[in-house]
């Protein structure tokens, strides 16, 4: 079940100024969000909860609202990627292909191909946050050894491949949602990877196999930046003395924040990409 609270009527300011906040608050800054221009001038906000609103979170929704009502829907059960990969062309992202089985044969000798089954699970590559990640594996992959790599937040599994097929690292793909973890087993197998992606059901970093694994080469986390901040200590213990860490997830106006956090625990930024309004951020020691 997924329950959409959406409040519409929007100028820019306020309805930026809303996600702002929804991001900061601490009923709601796991929920995803977006924030978009519906007419030109009008802009509306969309939480998304993946089961019925709690009361506290109704009352956060209601509190940021002002005086207006946020509208509650509830959507129909569908597989969204599977449906948004319906005619979708491959992405090329540095030297990766991301592509579905229908378009196998659009991969060329020099590409690093990586096949993404539709399934209930963010990262097809279309979007700029995991383009963002998939250029950043690369330029770290030719710029130093690694040997150990952590995958937060796996989602398909498709940054953890191209991990594995860019290097030959270890890597170990976790997230929180059990259905991603299985949709990303299944897409490391289907990609030849099987034997050096392993595959957890993890809070976090919080997982004996992420704890034994460590300290690791590469972490790459897409996912939201109230997790991201909050993980900041944790990644910042699990990172080698020479490792990188890749941060996405990122609106450009969430960057500034994510990385002074990471800053304050003692990662510091070396690189940026920017890919239309998301930012994704590269980090070492």
């Amino acid at each position: 079940m997924t329950i959409i609270a959406t409040l519409g009527g929007l100028g820019e300011a306020r309805a930026k100024g809303i996600t702002a906040a929804i991001d900061r608050d601490e009923a709601l800054w796991a929920h995803s969000f977006d924030v978009s221009e519906t007419t030109p001038g009008i802009w509306h906000v969309t939480v998304y909860f993946e089961d019925e609103p709690t009361g506290e979170e109704r009352a956060a929704l209601a509190r940021l609202a002002g005086g207006t009502v946020f509208d509650f829907e509830e959507l129909p059960e569908t597989n969204w990627v599977a449906k948004s990969l319906e005619g979708l062309a491959p992405v090329r992202a540095g030297p990766f292909l991301v592509h579905g089985a229908h378009d196998r044969s659009a991969v060329e000798a020099n590409d690093t191909g990586i096949e993404i089954e539709a399934g209930m699970a963010f990262g097809t590559g279309h979007h700029g946050t995991t383009s963002g990640c998939l250029i950043a594996i690369d330029r770290i992959a030719k710029a130093q050894p690694i040997r150990r790599a952590l995958d937060v937040g796996t989602g398909s599994g498709v940054l953890a491949i191209a991990i594995a097929k860019r290097t030959k690292a270890r890597v170990v793909a976790s997230d929180i949602d059990p259905v991603a973890v299985a949709v990303a087993r299944g897409n490391v197998r289907l990609n030849g990877v099987a034997s050096r992606v392993r595959t957890v059901v993890a809070t976090g970093l919080n997982h004996a196999v992420i704890d034994a694994s460590a300290p690791y080469d590469l972490i790459v986390a897409n996912i939201l930046a109230g997790p991201l901040v909050a993980l900041a200590p944790a990644i910042k213990r699990a990172t080698a003395r020479r490792g990188a860490v890749v941060l996405s997830g990122l609106t450009l106006d969430q960057e500034r924040r994510v990385a002074a956090a990471y800053r304050s625990v003692g990662l510091r930024r070396v690189a940026a990409i920017r890919l239309g309004e998301w930012a994704t951020l590269v980090l070492g020691r």
